[in-house]
């Protein structure tokens, strides 16, 4: 398996002949494309539940689950806990000393540093254009309060309509700061009617259409409910073009699908790291911002002293020299632990590639979706991400008809199979390319069958 263009469909064809199989779903495909994946090693970098802690009770106890939620919460890579407790021992054994004298090597005052590289080639940005701080939503609100400068004329803030809620909860509060109204100064992005996706091309009239207007462009990189890994360098030139700064919230895309921020030309970008970057529940976000703006002080940004210059630091000065780069929008000292945590994590992707885990999400998704499609009656199950894997990640968005996604979901559950449910009828699943196998997905197709035909029937 190697990084290709070629259509998902024609490459599992294609193994599916080499591997001799009877036909998709026969475990021995599965094992073909698991034993030829060049990324198989990294599963054992990761701790994966069994069934039996999932679903106590369950038969095959000691088994492990399938594991489709890293579009929520990735798994535990086995490096985390390592780095983790040296942080642990390092504070027991020098206490405030750990800031500048680190055994390990992390000295806490620059431990920032550790993850600052490594995040930025994730995103296609430049080192000094990516700052590890904070959470995501006070990182977007951070980079509002700098991006956000509306006049009488440029007012407005474009955003999808079924943006994830902490991200509008938040800019409608940034409207509301300025004494505006969202009523006047926010326009959501409707799918059409009936439909369930966002077209780039009416995205791209309404910033034609209201351009003028609009003061913000922000979107999320990939959609939470539908799965759709929007057109960003398109829409981001589209919107420049009018006049209109554009940001992008990178949550269900940082470590999923390839981003090029800087050659993108994007303004400002901002993500968790919880989800496919594996840092543990409520692990440290980041920011990104190009570096036209990151060296700015025209911008009126909400200062702290972690984004003071290094060197005046500790001098305990009144005056703010911002640091350059994305680093001078920084606050306060980060958390070491969770920092550490997502050096663990990232650690595990310096094994890799995103060109190399964009090839094998193709694949591991695209078997996904052929089996959904080709197994499982239209009648019951609808799938609203997009078929064309260009437009999406690793995550598919399933719909359950009649009511019954939640009977479903548990069933999957009580079979130590675990996705996601977003009311009223979507369950979510991701088999992300770092640890899930093609037997998981063919297991789940399997297991999904048989619940399907005791619920619908």
């Amino acid at each position: 398996m190697s990084a290709t263009k070629v259509a998902p469909q024609a490459q599992l064809d294609e193994f599916l002949a080499q591997s001799k199989a009877s036909s998709f779903l026969d475990p021995a495909f599965a094992a073909f494309m698991d034993e030829h994946d060049p990324l198989k090693h990294l599963r054992s970098e990761f701790v994966i539940p069994t069934r039996g802690q999932i679903a106590p009770g369950a038969d095959r106890a000691d088994e492990s689950c399938i594991y489709f939620c890293g579009n929520s919460l990735g798994l535990l890579p086995k490096t985390v806990s390592r780095y983790v407790n040296e942080e642990l021992q390092v504070w027991g054994e020098a206490g405030v000393n750990g800031h500048f004298n680190h055994r390990f090597g992390r000295p806490w005052v620059r431990i920032e540093e550790t993850v600052q590289e490594q995040s930025a080639r994730l995103v296609g940005a430049k080192k000094e254009e990516v700052a590890v701080m904070n959470t995501l939503t006070s990182n977007l609100h951070t980079l509002f309060a700098a991006f956000y400068t509306p006049t009488a004329e440029r007012h407005k803030v474009l955003i999808e309509s079924k943006a994830f809620p902490s991200d509008h909860y938040a800019i409608e509060s940034q409207i509301r700061w300025h004494k505006l109204d969202p009523k006047d100064s926010l326009i959501c992005q409707e799918p059409r009617e009936g439909e369930f996706l966002l077209r780039t091309e009416d995205i791209l009239e309404t910033i034609e259409k209201h351009g003028h207007e609009i003061a913000v462009v922000a979107f999320s990189g990939i959609q939470f409910y539908t799965g759709q890994y929007f057109e960003m360098e398109k829409i981001t030139k589209a919107a420049q073009a009018k006049g209109c700064i554009v940001g992008w919230d990178l949550a269900h895309a940082a470590g999923n699908v390839p981003v090029q921020l800087h050659d993108w030309n994007v303004d400002f970008a901002c993500w968790c790291s919880y989800k496919y970057l594996n840092s543990g529940p409520g692990g440290i976000a980041s920011i990104f911002v190009h570096e036209r703006h990151a060296n700015s002080l025209d911008r009126n940004r909400l200062a702290g002293w972690w984004g003071h210059d290094k060197a005046t630091r500790f001098d305990m000065v009144n005056v703010f020299k911002p640091m350059p780069g994305a680093a001078g929008f920084q606050h306060s000292n980060p958390s070491v632990l969770t920092t550490t945590a997502l050096l663990g994590s990232l650690s595990v992707f310096e094994m890799t590639t995103m060109q190399e885990m964009r090839a094998k999400s193709y694949l591991l998704t695209g078997y996904l979706y052929h089996l959904l499609m080709n197994e499982i009656s239209r009648d019951v199950l609808d799938i609203i991400t997009p078929a064309d894997p260009e437009q999406r990640g690793c995550q598919l968005s399933l719909v359950f008809k009649r009511g019954k996604m939640m009977d479903i979901f548990e069933g999957l559950a009580a079979r130590a199979i675990i996705g996601d449910e977003r009311k009223p009828d979507v369950i979510r699943v991701a088999p992300t390319p770092l640890y899930s196998r093609f037997e998981d997905v063919r297991k789940f197709v399997t297991e999904l069958k048989e619940l399907i035909a005791e619920i619908y029937n």
